[in-house]
């Protein structure tokens, strides 16, 4: 699967062999063995620089980008843990602005799994496991941590004093991992979504949102109240107003900072939430000016990205080709708004645990064609699931070649998964 990735590197690939044999245990979920690996590692979590550690279900690795960028732009050395990866699982791990030397993660890999054997740890305990420990043994000035599925459980949701906590936008996502409303969790679907993101919520360290719902506000206001968190909520505490610039404003006063170059109203907003959470925390300094600096010079693969000319896109000729790994509802809409009053060809490959409607509904207005392709190494969905007019493909390359000859745009979205293949074909690798 693409979650294990290849590598060159034949001691790196040794130890995603034994990755790619890893699973989640079923029936087990919870921060037990997470807690069991890390001690027998010495709690590296324990050991970290101020944390900025970022949940929620759209947008997370984004405003984790920003935050990183902007901490940068600051002077500052940062180490970031986002996930997934797209091309090569070196991305996962970013330490002080670089991806993680094949030698360093070859050496990592080996020895939490050498730790953990007997624990029968899953993919994301290790790949946690190894990121706290690489980030505890290089010195830096912060950390950034994005949170994989949920938060409550997820097995980052161990660092007991972040400098702060966030929360991005919440949707409907990886259902399947939600705690029922039978074992205690909330009945309303958002409010069991709010109620695991919020398990990361850690006093005394604030923790700063978006403006939800009020089933959904609730929920966040309950954890922060029971953990003794201050809560700085979007519309409350602090505010932004997206135009050609965006202007933000909290109790420390107002400021007018340039958008993102990340397309897309939802990447401004993105923004400010990352802006509000530098600002309403106290164990780093950002000023104003690496606010805007960082924001100016943040880039982050597969959202909204426009391709650049290449060996994949050259098939499609002169047209402009756009990239989205989006695949659930919130990002539909995202995406649509970016595209609104325009005719474009859309490129789907989705996984078959996913909504094949996520995107297709949002999007109807601004769909020429629709082209289903394949993602390799996983079950996806057919083009009958994504409506009587949509054709098959047999790859990206296939779909962009047999286009129409009207000059119109071409997105292609649906899968993480598939931006990375889409990447690599196109010698875009992130790095």
């Amino acid at each position: 699967m693409k979650d294990f990735a290849t590598s060159e590197d034949p001691r790196v690939q040794a130890q995603l062999d034994r990755l790619a044999a890893l699973s989640i245990p079923q029936g087990r979920l919870g921060l037990e063995t997470i807690h069991a690996l890390l001690e027998r590692l010495g709690d590296p979590h324990k050991r970290l620089p101020p944390t900025f550690h970022v949940a929620g279900t759209n947008g997370k690795g984004s405003t984790c980008t920003y935050l990183r960028f902007m901490l940068e732009a600051q002077g500052l050395k940062v180490h970031a843990a986002t996930k997934p990866h797209l091309v090569r699982y070196n991305e996962r791990i970013r330490l002080g602005g670089k991806l993680i030397s094949d030698e360093m993660l070859a050496d990592l890999l080996r020895e939490v799994l050498d730790a953990g054997e007997d624990l029968s740890p899953s993919f994301f305990e290790v790949t946690t496991a190894a990121i706290f420990l690489a980030f505890a043994r290089e010195p830096a000035d912060a950390c950034v941590i994005e949170v994989g599925l949920g938060g409550r459980l997820d097995a980052t949701n161990v660092i007991d004093h972040p400098a702060a906590c966030g929360i991005v936008t919440l949707g409907i996502d990886h259902e399947a991992f939600l705690l029922r409303p039978e074992e205690g969790a909330p009945e309303e679907p958002l409010a069991r979504i709010a109620f695991e993101k919020a398990g990361i919520v850690r006093g005394p360290a604030p923790v700063v949102t978006l403006a939800y719902p009020e089933s959904a506000t609730l929920e966040i206001e309950r954890a922060a109240l029971t953990a003794g968190a201050p809560l700085h909520m979007r519309g409350r505490d602090w505010d932004a107003a997206v135009g050609d610039v965006i202007e933000y404003s909290d109790r420390h006063g107002e400021l007018v900072l340039p958008l993102p170059t990340l397309p897309g109203t939802h990447q401004a907003e993105n923004a400010a939430l990352a802006v509000a959470i530098l600002r309403h925390q106290d164990q780093v300094t950002v000023s104003p000016e690496a606010l805007a600096d960082g924001l100016g010079a943040a880039h982050w693969p597969a959202r909204l990205q426009h391709l650049s000319s290449g060996p994949l896109t050259r098939h499609a000729g002169a047209r402009e080709v756009w990239l989205d790994g989006g695949h659930n509802p919130d990002a539909g809409v995202a995406i649509a708004r970016h595209f609104a009053g325009q005719r474009l060809h859309l490129v789907i490959g989705m996984l078959a645990n996913k909504d094949p409607r996520a995107l297709i509904d949002p999007l109807a207005q601004s769909i020429a064609s629709i082209r289903a392709v394949p993602v390799p190494g996983h079950d996806c969905h057919g083009p009958a699931s994504f409506g009587a007019s949509a054709l098959a493909a047999d790859s990206v390359a296939d779909a962009l070649t047999n286009l129409p000859d009207d000059g119109l745009p071409v997105l292609i979205a649906g899968s993480l998964y598939l931006a990375g293949v889409v990447l690599e074909a196109n010698e875009e690798v992130p790095d």
